[in-house]
């Protein structure tokens, strides 16, 4: 649905640059999407098949006012402007209401126009789905702003932050489809030559090639349920809860066959609005083998908590029954910022002393959750995999961007086009939260039309880094099970507190919401099954060797073997336990420093991710053929969780084998102060104050701190040491030593 008819006066691809102020009012008789017989819409703009503007979501509203403006720079008025309205469905894919489009040919130049566009479905097109209501300018382009936005693009400023300025500017969001950049971009009224007016362009820019990204932390800790209703035959309900705000997702764990179910976990959000945002929260009961049963929702306007104050919310369950009962924190923004190589965090003197005090050992108590600071820069990556191929000529090309990822922190460079030696010369920093992450850079991809394809990965963990040293890492594929094309150069430097870093260790660890869903995979499966009989085939060898002592099949062992029973029986202490543990670390710790250390390297874990890399390419390529019906089998679920279980037992087993193997020296070195800590405590103190000690604080806890979040100091402790697999993926591959900077090769920009 088109508004008004062609302009024939308008020349075809007529190369002039003009600016579509476009301001969305609102919408009328819109169609119901939801059960209530209602809608949550929001409206799409979309240009060349380019996503420019969004609006914000109104929810339960059939007539919704929006009253947002967008400014669109077009530089092909034959390109209509697409409308497209959806209905906001937490969880599930949003609901079509209804698209228009607007053609830019039939607009007069410089008169504001109010439009109103029908909505239709392509499928449906006798249905009556509402109206858009619409007013438009189209104006000429200022040449002083296409010599801002030549600038801008050419320096690959593709954002910058909006701040106030004097009277006098103005500030616009900018969409350029030849581009395919997405900015917002300042404007300097100034009626003096056009030298003067691009010195002071250029000079605003530079004060903000620094900027950062989001404006706090939105921590929400998940108490409990209350009188839910009861969704299964027994009268109960399998609860969970879904968090989204934004793009920002999150699943609590499932808690079965209560009506009243305990959660106590947390989760943390971004928040980029200075003014809010609304999380939307869906409580929904687990079924297996069928679509899960909705039990409620509620919302969470963040606009209307003060910020620095924990809140304690009891929110009633709307479209159900019962209410949920949550904590809720606002804090200051992360010191999460993307920069030029020219703006150096820690080549600047006075702010890197503010850096080192902020971690100093004098500041160990000072905000645990803040545990370090770390610097990424993104300088360059060479012979990259070319995944786009045009022309005669079958000319083969790229168009590289990078992704940065700490934990739940994700930032972008720009896309560098057509170049398979891209340079992004970009600076990233991140708060550290968990000195044991781990940072994952991604190379995709740009596509127009589709989603971008992935090039190569690499994932590096903190403690592994070496501070201030430029390396080439070699990109892997999707799994990090073995190399793919090309290598990025990166210089990374990590400052943190160790007495922090230690604390935080024994601390849940933090849960990520981007994640793979669980899918099942025969070679997946009969990986964590490998993985599960070596840790029981090395119990069983344990115990053949303790019982070839008592069968005297080595005399000299099993003499040794029966005098040191008898020392240890007859001497035995409760503090000789980690006393014996922290030993046997001394040996392994001995055996690595004097390269005694012989044991052979386990490539039966490698083998297997590497045939499980061959089955996903087979997946993806016959997932099309199966369909999505398939993946609803109860028989999947089942085996899904098995081969989870399987995952869980076998990465238990190899972490504390990795413990002990000082696979991590960090953690291995915490082990020993901890278990030295509990020998000299068990020396010292007798046992019944100890274990009189720990019931007083197990029965006190939920006294004391009644939202308190349970958990297991030696598991968190645990789940920080990488268990075979993740040493696997996390290994550095080595440089192919025919590839040197000196014989680099150059893709000229077409």
């Amino acid at each position: 649905n088109s508004f008004g008819a062609s302009n024939a006066d308008f020349p075809p691809g007529d190369p002039g640059m003009y600016q579509l102020d476009v301001t969305l009012r609102r919408g009328q008789n819109l169609a119901a999407r939801d059960r209530g017989g209602t809608s949550d819409p929001y409206v799409k703009f979309k240009l060349g098949g380019k996503e420019v503007f969004r609006s914000k979501t109104v929810h339960k509203n059939l007539n919704p006012v929006w009253e947002e403006k967008a400014y669109i720079l077009i530089d092909n008025l034959r390109e209509p402007l697409y409308i497209k309205v959806f209905d906001y469905d937490f969880g599930l894919q949003d609901d079509f209401i209804g698209s228009a489009f607007l053609d830019l040919t039939s607009l007069e130049l410089n008169r504001q126009t109010d439009v109103t566009l029908s909505l239709k479905d392509p499928h449906y097109p006798d249905h009556d789905l509402g109206s858009i209501f619409l007013s438009v300018v189209l104006a000429p382009g200022d040449p002083r702003e296409a010599v801002i936005l030549s600038i801008l693009v050419n320096n690959n400023y593709d954002f910058l932050p909006s701040m106030p300025y004097r009277t006098g500017n103005f500030c616009h969001r900018i969409y350029c489809p030849s581009k395919c950049v997405l900015m917002t971009v300042f404007f300097v009224s100034l009626n003096k030559h056009l030298s003067i007016f691009q010195t002071q362009s250029l000079r605003l820019s530079d004060l903000h090639r620094k900027s950062q990204l989001w404006r706090g932390i939105v921590s929400v800790t998940l108490i409990e349920g209350r009188e839910l209703k009861a969704m299964d035959a027994n009268g109960l309900s399998d609860p969970y809860v879904k968090f989204r705000l934004g793009h920002q997702k999150y699943k609590s764990k499932i808690v079965p066959k209560t009506l009243n179910p305990q959660w106590r976990e947390q989760f943390d959000f971004h928040l980029y609005e200075e003014r809010g945002g609304i999380i939307d929260i869906t409580v929904w009961d687990k079924d297996v083998g069928k679509k899960d049963d909705f039990i409620g929702r509620c919302q969470i306007d963040l606009s209307t908590l003060s910020k620095e104050q924990t809140h304690k919310l009891e929110m009633p369950l709307e479209e159900g029954e019962g209410y949920l009962v949550l904590l809720v924190t606002l804090t200051a923004s992360a010191a999460v910022t993307i920069s030029d190589l020219s703006i150096n965090s820690l080549e600047d003197q006075k702010e890197r002393e503010e850096i080192l005090k902020r971690y100093s050992p004098m500041m160990m108590f000072h905000n645990i959750s803040d545990v370090g600071f770390l610097q990424v820069k993104v300088i360059r990556a060479e012979a990259l995999m070319a995944a786009d191929v045009t022309g005669k000529d079958s000319f083969s090309k790229s168009d590289p961007f990078c992704v940065v990822e700490l934990n739940n922190d994700r930032l972008l460079t720009h896309t560098v086009y057509r170049n398979l030696n891209p340079e992004w010369n970009k600076i990233f920093t991140f708060n550290i939260k968990d000195i044991h992450s781990v940072l994952e850079v991604t190379v995709y991809d740009e596509d127009r039309d589709r989603s971008a394809d992935f090039l190569g990965k690499v994932a590096i963990p903190l403690l592994s880094i070496q501070n201030g040293e430029q390396k080439a890492y070699v990109l892997k594929n999707k799994h990090l099970t073995g190399p793919t094309k090309g290598v990025i150069y990166l210089e990374i430097d990590v400052i943190f507190n160790a007495v922090k870093a230690s604390l935080r260790t024994l601390m849940p660890k933090e849960q990520k919401y981007i994640e793979e869903e669980d899918r099942l995979s025969k070679q997946l499966l009969l990986r964590n099954f490998m993985r599960m009989k070596h840790c029981v085939m090395a119990l069983i060898t344990a115990v053949c060797y303790i019982s070839s002592c008592f069968d005297w099949d080595s005399p000299p062992r099993s003499l040794a073997a029966f005098l040191l029973f008898l020392f240890v029986v007859w001497n035995f202490e409760l503090y000789m336990i980690p006393l014996a543990l922290l030993l046997l670390l001394a040996w392994n710790y001995f055996l690595i420093v004097s390269g005694k250390d012989n044991r052979q390297h386990d490539t039966v874990v490698e083998d297997m991710l590497e045939d499980e890399e061959e089955e996903d390419d087979r997946d993806d390529k016959d997932s099309e053929k199966k369909g999505f019906m398939n993946r609803l089998y109860a028989i999947q679920e089942v085996c899904v969780t098995v081969q989870n279980i399987l995952d869980e037992i076998a990465s238990f087993g190899e972490r504390i084998k990795n413990t002990f193997n000082w696979t991590v020296p960090f953690l291995s070195w915490l082990a020993i102060v901890a278990l030295s800590v509990f020998t000299i405590i068990l020396y010292f103190v007798p046992l019944r104050y100890i274990v009189l000690v720990w019931g007083i604080n197990k029965f006190t806890k939920k006294i004391r701190n009644p939202y308190a979040i349970d958990n297991n100091e030696l598991l968190d402790f645990l789940s920080r040491v990488p268990s075979d697999v993740q040493v696997m993926q996390y290994h550095e591959l080595k440089q192919d030593p025919t590839h040197s900077p000196s014989k680099r090769k150059r893709n000229n920009p077409a």
